[in-house]
């Protein structure tokens, strides 16, 4: 990982041009992408960082942009979601009815009805 604010324009240009640079991130958000992404070219160049690949992305703890590596992102955001809520009887949102009132919001479960055997 290398910070934007490490380097001159003219190191830039160069690590770019040898391949040494692949993919730009956004150090406080976790985000890599392409160099070319609209959205990390509106970056402060403070939060601006470089990487070689992916490989090197992903081992920093970054996850991919959803503008530029939509695929991947689609992908990592699917793996993410299903490691932080797993499927149970207790998660289901259907098991859970909201009362609303004037004052307050509440939750309150509700039994499922019983099936005739």
């Amino acid at each position: 990982m290398i910070p934007h604010s490490a380097l001159t324009p003219a190191e830039l240009r160069q690590k770019i041009k040898s391949s040494e640079i692949m993919l730009g991130g956004n150090r406080r958000l976790k985000i890599y992408g392409t160099l070319t992404c609209r959205s990390g070219k509106r970056m402060a160049v403070a939060q601006r960082v470089f990487f070689a690949s992916e490989a090197e992305a992903r081992a920093y703890g970054f996850r991919p942009c959803g503008h530029c590596l939509r695929n991947k992102y689609r992908k990592w955001k699917a793996n993410s979601s299903a490691k932080r809520n797993p499927v149970s009887p207790r998660n289901r949102v259907s098991d859970r009815l909201v009362v609303r009132n004037s004052t307050e919001t509440q939750c309150q479960t509700k039994t499922p009805p019983k099936t005739r055997t």
